[in-house]
């Protein structure tokens, strides 16, 4: 059976500077020496959790996805975070899936989170994505969308085979909240009986909030096979779709569930 491989950068965050975050994560992916299929960054890896768009957003075209290109290509890796977006005069905080060829998929975030603004400076997004890499499919969402679960429901279909394998968040979830963070990326995992990948940032940002990390990885039974937290870590991990495979035709419970359509 397939297997897949993920590279989880917990790091802390320099406060709206672009240059020094891109500068320390160049370094960090470029000592990566084993061979990975996807990086995985923080939420607004360039910035930190930041309401200032109109300083610092970029379009498409920007030095930040032009550099993402050059590593993915370099590394031989996907590579994927969210960054401040600007695009026909609204800004987003979007999730780019940039593969090693230089194509890309992108998420907007779909939950705003309104306790701290977001929703004043950025537009919702309207799409889920779900993107496949080697027959694993991986639903790619942020942040503040852990806590609304329909958003994440997996849904099967007429072959009785289920959407996605891996649902992955990227985060600046605050340590105030951390036990909800740990909480609902093992219950998600659970509930929908997939890999939950949940990639957070250390450290203080500009507003005094402190960032525990407790980046982690929950099986689909919600056992946890990876947690760290507090400090800086890259870490390397390979799924088995066999375990999946096994869970998913032991404990059938998808076979029970409520179907539905999200507009």
């Amino acid at each position: 059976m397939s297997t897949i491989k993920f590279t989880l950068i917990q790091t802390a965050l320099v406060w709206e500077d672009k240059g020094a975050n891109l500068e320390t994560l160049s370094k960090k992916i470029m000592a990566i020496e084993e061979p990975t299929e996807i990086i995985i960054l923080p939420e607004m890896f360039t910035t930190g959790f930041s309401m200032q768009p109109a300083l610092f957003a970029e379009t498409m075209e920007g030095p930040t996805v032009d550099w993402m290109r050059r590593l993915a290509e370099v590394k031989k890796s996907i590579i994927t975070g969210s960054i401040m977006m600007e695009e026909n005069g609204q800004y987003y905080n979007r999730l780019i899936w940039m593969l090693p060829n230089g194509q890309l998929g992108y998420y907007d975030k779909r939950h705003l989170f309104a306790f701290a603004g977001e929703d004043q400076h950025y537009q919702a997004g309207q799409k889920r994505l779900i993107a496949s890499v080697k027959g694993w499919k991986i639903n790619l969402q942020i942040c503040y969308d852990l806590r609304f679960p329909v958003w994440a429901r997996q849904q099967i279909n007429e072959n009785n085979e289920s959407e996605y394998d891996v649902l992955l968040y990227v985060a600046n979830w605050p340590e105030k909240r951390n036990h909800a963070w740990k909480t609902l990326l093992t219950a998600r995992a659970i509930e929908n009986q997939c890999y939950t990948i949940g990639v957070n940032r250390v450290g203080l940002d500009g507003n005094n909030i402190m960032h525990s990390g407790d980046s982690m990885v929950a099986g689909p039974l919600g056992e946890i096979l990876y947690h760290c937290a507090y400090e800086e870590d890259i870490f390397h991990i390979t799924l088995q779709k066999e375990e999946l495979t096994k869970t998913r035709t032991q404990f059938p419970f998808w076979k029970d569930a409520d179907f539905f359509h999200i507009d």
